[in-house]
This record gives C-alpha cells, sequence and structure tokens, in this order.
C-alpha cells in the first residue's frame, strides 16, 4: 500500500480523473502558479509518492497543530491519508509511550535520508536541555538525532523559526530556533502564531509536486506566501493613502473600516498571506475583524513594542525585520496622508504621483 502513487490512491478512493483535475488546479493557485502549471502539477502528483514526516513538537502550545488541523486545501484528513505518511505526531498519533518512539524509530530506518521533518517548538538550551524532555531525552538530543536522516526540514510556527514567545526577554530557557541548532540541512521557515493552515500545507504539497522546497526569503521562508507584506495586500489601504484612520477600536472610524495604522498594525513591516489566504476557509482574518496586524510572522515580534503601539514613520527598528522598500514607501504614504488632510487639488495631484512612483518601487 505504501508503494502506490498519489493517483492511484485517489482512484483507490474513488476520485474521478475530472475531481483530480480540480484539485490540481485548486493546490496551483494555492502555489501561485499560471495556470499553464496545471497539466505539470497533474503529472507530477499522479507519480507522487507519500513521503514520510516525522513532525516533532517542543517548546510549543500546540496551536501549529490546531491551525493544520482546520486547514481545507487539503484537508487534515485529506493529508494524512492520501498526501503523506504521518509516520510521529505527539498530538495526532494513536500510539503512545514505547510504542509511539518505536514508530518513529522505524520510519526513521526505513527512509533515512528522504524523511521530511516537522519541527513546532523551539528548542531549549538552558539546564543542559533539561527544560523539555521526550521519552527521557531532551528536545536538543531528539532534534540532532532525527535531523541526521531527514531530506529537509519545516519548521512551522514562529517558535519554531525565530525562537517565538519562549526566546522573548529574559529568556528563561536558553530557548532557540531550529537554524540554530541544524545547519547542515535544508530548512524552510513557516512562522506564525499559529501559520495560516493552507500555508502549511502549501509547502508540503509543493514538495510533493516538485521535489524540492518552495523558493525563499533571506529569512528561509517560501516566498510565494511571504512575498509582499500585509500593507500592500490589505484591503484597508485605500483609508491610509487618504489619511482616514481609526483612533479607537469603537469610534466612527473604525465602524467605517478605516486603517488600523495608528492603534499600532504591524502591516507594513509584517510579511505573511494573511490578507489573501486568510483563515477559516478564507472567511476573514484579524485585520477584517478590526484588529490590527500584531506582526506575528517576524522575527522577535513578542520584544518588538506593544502591539497597540504605533509604528514610528520611518521606522528604525521593529523587531530584527529589515525594513525594505516597503519601509520607504511607508514613509511617503504617510508624508501624501498628510497633505491629502491639508489640501486639496494640487496637493491631492501630488499625493497621487508620489503613491504611484511608490509603488513601482516596491514592485
Amino acid at each position: 500500500m505504501n508503494d502506490l502513487t498519489l493517483g492511484e490512491r485517489l482512484r483507490q478512493r474513488g476520485v474521478s480523473r475530472r475531481g483530480f483535475m480540480k484539485f490540481c488546479a485548486a493546490t496551483a493557485s494555492m502555489m501561485a502558479l499560471p495556470p499553464m502549471m496545471i497539466p505539470k502539477v497533474a503529472a507530477a502528483l499522479e507519480q507522487a509518492k507519500k513521503p514520510s514526516v516525522i513532525w516533532l513538537s517542543f517548546q510549543e502550545c500546540t496551536a501549529c497543530t490546531e491551525s493544520l488541523t482546520r486547514s481545507h486545501a487539503p484537508s487534515i484528513e485529506g493529508l494524512i491519508f492520501d498526501h503523506i505518511s504521518l509516520d510521529y505526531h505527539h498530538t495526532l498519533q494513536a500510539a503512545a509511550g514505547h510504542a509511539a518512539e518505536h514508530a518513529r524509530e522505524e520510519a526513521m530506518k526505513e527512509h533515512w535520508g528522504k524523511y521530511l521533518v516537522v519541527v513546532d517548538g523551539s528548542i531549549p538550551m538552558g539546564a543542559n536541555g533539561a527544560y523539555s524532555t521526550v521519552a527521557g531525552h531532551s528536545n536538543v538530543d531528539t532534534m540532532h538525532e532525527v535531523a541526521e536522516g531527514a531530506a529537509a526540514i519545516i519548521a512551522v510556527g514562529t517558535c519554531a523559526a525565530y525562537g517565538g514567545l519562549p526566546m522573548a526577554d529574559p529568556n528563561p530557557t536558553d530557548a532557540v530556533s531550529v537554524e540554530d541548532l541544524v545547519t547542515d540541512k535544508p530548512i524552510v521557515n513557516v512562522p506564525g502564531c499559529p501559520p495560516i493552515p493552507t500555508v502549511m500545507t502549501g509547502v508540503l504539497a509543493h514538495f510533493l509536486t516538485f521535489g524540492r522546497l518552495p523558493e525563499l526569503d533571506h529569512l528561509k521562508r517560501p516566498k510565494v506566501f511571504y512575498g509582499q507584506n500585509i500593507h500592500d495586500r490589505c484591503y484597508r489601504r485605500p483609508f491610509y493613502e487618504r489619511g482616514e484612520f481609526a483612533e479607537t477600536f469603537d469610534d466612527e472610524g473604525a465602524r467605517k473600516g478605516w486603517c488600523l495604522y495608528k492603534l499600532g498594525c504591524k502591516g507594513p513591516t509584517t510579511y505573511n498571506a494573511c490578507a489573501t489566504a486568510k483563515w477559516n476557509e478564507g472567511t476573514s482574518w484579524p485585520v477584517e475583524a478590526g484588529h490590527g496586524c500584531i506582526g506575528c510572522s517576524e522575527p522577535r515580534f513578542w520584544d518588538a513594542g506593544g502591539f497597540y503601539q504605533a509604528l514610528s514613520v520611518p521606522t528604525s527598528d521593529v523587531g530584527s525585520t529589515i525594513l525594505t522598500a516597503g519601509a520607504a514607501g511607508l514613509a511617503v504614504g504617510a508624508a501624501a496622508a498628510v497633505l491629502n488632510k491639508k489640501t486639496k487639488g494640487a496637493a491631492v495631484a501630488n499625493r497621487e504621483t508620489i503613491t504611484i512612483k511608490d509603488l513601482s518601487k516596491e514592485s
């Protein structure tokens, strides 16, 4: 059964060719691929075999797994039963104790050099790793042991990608991220607190389709999901450009859906797909629900300043994020908003010219 391709498995489950092509079209769309790539995605998935996946949970709150269980493209059931072989996962596996550890060891032995490792949670280095142990082994030792035979590692959640909340000042457990500990394996970071479910499954789908990890940015995040900041894709940006901001969460501006920048929204310096992928099967996302972005997919967001404190303009340091053209665009956009407030006519035309130049720089 484990030797069957994905196409063979789907046919066994009664999935028609038409249904399979719809799935491939949805997968291509999720990965931001053009329509011409759909046949190639179909050909790759038709022959793809289920990769063995070992999921390690360290210093975490289980929110990343909770998010994964709410994935709808594919669903968690489809992911586990049709797309991957989830051979080890503390929360989702039926086995426990010695049987669970035996399953991990057997999966590593059978798929040595080929299995994927998914990690959520930071890794405590303090007290010789004694702050967090599983089956009598420290997270440090387990990470090294499992990483040795891995084809690649996917660090899901901000804790695994950057250290997250456990690493926040004063970092009592001396927590580190996966890439701080493992330096000789391909690593892709999928940050977020928690990450968007379809982003997690999308990375796995990309690996299944192309046999490699997606193109990454300077923080090892998939560009297809983290290539643009929240601000650029936010439906409230026109209000920002017009200088229309909510001053409190219950004022007239808030009721009209005005920009939440003054209430601490970190959208201009946060890179993620929240505004497009959204949550709960594309139903909504925090900014649409009336709360500003807190920047949870950026390094050290817990220590970057108050969640409700507005970014300064221009911003000199928000966490450890390196601000590029987006920050320059923020300063220009803010200046344009002031001009719009003070005058009409020529000032408005000038603002629009600046904004167009700003957008062309960002693109």
